[in-house]
């Protein structure tokens, strides 16, 4: 991990750098490997969770597809000094999933950030995979998937981090996946999911209970996937008007065929998923780029966090600071 000050000076503002990286070595389980961190904020309490999976050394994905059992389990770290020092690994797997991880192949959280909504119920995305194919298949197809199909739910906490919840599976095919909280003009909160799919489009839908399941999906299907599929960010905002409503924005490469160009896009009616554009409001890194995490540091100043390089897309992780286009909006 690499940890940064936010310096908001007269002359300058920007980020100012810890040199070198920490690594989290209370974040994992003996001989397991440690994958998809996906931190949520709890405001109150000042504490910041860092959710992930650990996975069996030597165990991969394929794996888990392979003999249809699911290997992961679910863990956190806690700090309390913006992420200086962190408590041990706690393992939510037994509490939280139970029986049902016996129905799940493979599963993670985020990747990218969990919220906590104005209600206070902090939520970590997540999917798991399930049989879906012939009760009898015992093709070697199965090794690429096809047999198996990904759902999207949440996790959700409403006592401050103490007690998880899992919610429900969406019903349609939903992997890495992301979400954010919509408020409307009369107060309303909704929860928002956008997920990758082997589709070739998005899926996007909506939860009116807080993440405790997603049962409208949404059906214009504008977002364009990238091939098989790419991780994606979302991040809900309130944009400079009187009174401010909320606005989504979302980044994502925005070629359908590979993985370049990551684009921004910007939704302004997000309950509508038809509002989203059919180009992107802008190019946050043009060639090789991926996976992308959004934030919103002060009002109406943004940063991505994005894998990228020269030739391909996992040379490096970068740090990139934007404002909207005010002539585009």
């Amino acid at each position: 991990m690499r940890r940064g000050t936010w310096i908001d000076g007269k002359k300058i503002k920007e980020v100012e750098w810890v040199n070198g990286h920490q690594l989290l070595t209370s974040a994992c389980l003996p001989n397991h490997r440690s994958m998809n961190p996906c931190p949520v904020y709890e405001r109150d309490s000042k504490t910041l969770f860092l959710f992930f999976v650990c996975v069996p050394n030597g165990v991969s994905e394929y794996e888990q597809i392979r003999s249809n059992k699911s290997q992961g389990r679910l863990c956190y770290v806690t700090s309390k000094d913006a992420g200086k020092t962190w408590s041990q690994t706690t393992d939510l797997t037994a509490d939280v999933i139970g029986e049902q991880v016996k129905d799940w192949a493979p599963f993670a959280v985020g990747p990218g950030h969990g919220i906590q909504m104005k209600s206070g119920r902090l939520i970590i995305p997540a999917y798991a995979y399930r049989y879906t194919g012939k009760p009898d298949c015992t093709s070697c197809c199965c090794l690429s998937f096809c047999c198996f199909t990904p759902y999207a739910l949440a996790f959700y906490n409403d006592d401050k981090g103490t007690t998880w919840k899992a919610g429900k599976q969406m019903s349609v095919e939903s992997c890495e996946c992301q979400m954010a909280e919509i408020i409307d003009d009369k107060g309303t909160s909704t929860l928002y999911c956008n997920a990758r799919t082997r589709l070739g489009y998005r899926t996007e839908a909506l939860s009116y209970n807080s993440g405790e399941d997603f049962d409208n999906v949404l059906t214009s299907n504008k977002l364009i996937e990238t091939k098989t599929g790419c991780q994606g960010s979302v991040l809900s905002f309130l944009d400079q008007s009187s009174p401010p409503k909320t606005w989504l924005l979302y980044s994502h490469p925005s070629n359908p065929k590979k993985r370049v160009d990551l684009g921004l896009y910007l939704n302004k009616s997000p309950l509508d998923s038809s509002g989203w554009p059919d180009e992107p409001l802008l190019i946050l890194h043009d060639g090789p780029s991926a996976y992308s995490d959004l934030v919103e540091f002060e009002p109406g100043h943004f940063a991505c966090l994005l894998e990228c390089g020269k030739e391909h897309e996992n040379e490096e992780i970068a740090f990139l600071q934007f404002e909207l286009p005010e002539k585009k909006l």
